[in-house]
């Protein structure tokens, strides 16, 4: 017979022998979620012993974290800009790094955008943050993978937000026609090199979508993409802007200003670190 701090605590033991970050939050959310109780809750039934059925509902749960699958994909939801967004194995985990981007170019925009587009969707996160964040704005997700869309629109309809947004199968901009023009073009393109993949951690490198994590080029090649065809999609002064990798500015920005592009920008994350790029098409 076990109490619910008892098993807490063998799955936090358990998670710090696996090398799990954070071992005890990780417990108490999966045992939490496993239960039905949010942390509050299960603080206050420490001392409740727990039936073998409900051992039965957390131990799958924590095999599957002992494995280092991600905590969300186990959970099967995150947070996002106020969103409650759904999350699996189709799309990569929105992070607080893409936050800060949508919170930044925001802060950019002097008046709301009438046409947003959101390259390499994935959950929807980025595209749904803006088109709750502007609702009169025609919003646009394009991915190259359909289950991928298939969970954007899944979000969409969680969120309340089933036909504000547009979603298209896209290698970039090739599926777009060719006189799609937008206020603001957003992405978090795959950017990390093959040595940064191989060195991931264990729930990113065996559980997200490589082909959404790693590019070519020293991790640079879909964004170079992204800025040479950027102009041409863009309405005069709109603005583009990319979570990029940590080492890449000085490349992107001497490189970039062939791109037909103006005003360009290197802004650091919250760490300090070069991880944002934005730039406008001349007015």
């Amino acid at each position: 017979m076990l109490t619910v701090l008892e098993v807490i605590q063998k799955t936090t033991d358990f998670f710090t022998a696996r090398g799990v970050e954070s071992a005890r939050l990780n417990a108490e959310l999966l045992v939490g979620h496993a239960l039905g109780l949010k942390r509050m809750a299960l603080y206050l039934q420490f001392e409740r012993v727990l039936s073998e059925t409900e051992l039965e509902a957390i131990r799958p749960l924590v095999r599957r974290r002992g494995q280092r699958e991600p905590l969300q994909y186990i959970l099967g939801e995150v947070e996002f800009c106020g969103l409650r967004l759904k999350v699996d194995r189709r799309a990569l985990i929105p992070r607080p790094e893409t936050e800060y981007l949508v919170e930044l170019l925001t802060a950019r925009l002097t008046k709301p955008p009438a046409s947003i587009l959101d390259l390499g969707t994935g959950s929807g996160a980025l595209a749904l943050a803006f088109a709750r964040h502007y609702p009169d704005s025609q919003v646009t997700g394009v991915d190259l993978q359909s289950p991928a869309l298939a969970l954007a629109g899944e979000n969409a309809g969680l969120n309340g937000m089933p036909d504000r947004l547009t979603w298209l199968i896209s290698d970039w901009f090739s599926a777009l026609p060719t006189d799609a023009r937008y206020d603001l073009i957003v992405a978090n393109p795959p950017y990390l090199t093959e040595e940064e993949t191989t060195a991931a951690a264990p729930e990113v490198r065996l559980f997200e979508p490589i082909s959404a994590l790693a590019s070519s080029d020293a991790g640079m090649a879909d964004i170079k993409v992204i800025l040479t065809q950027a102009s041409r999609h863009l309405n005069p002064d709109g603005l583009i802007g990319l979570e990029t990798g940590i080492a890449q500015h000085a490349e992107l920005l001497a490189w970039g200003e062939r791109a037909g592009l103006t005003a360009w920008e290197s802004c650091p994350d919250l760490t300090g670190r070069d991880r944002y790029v934005f730039a406008r098409r001349a007015g």
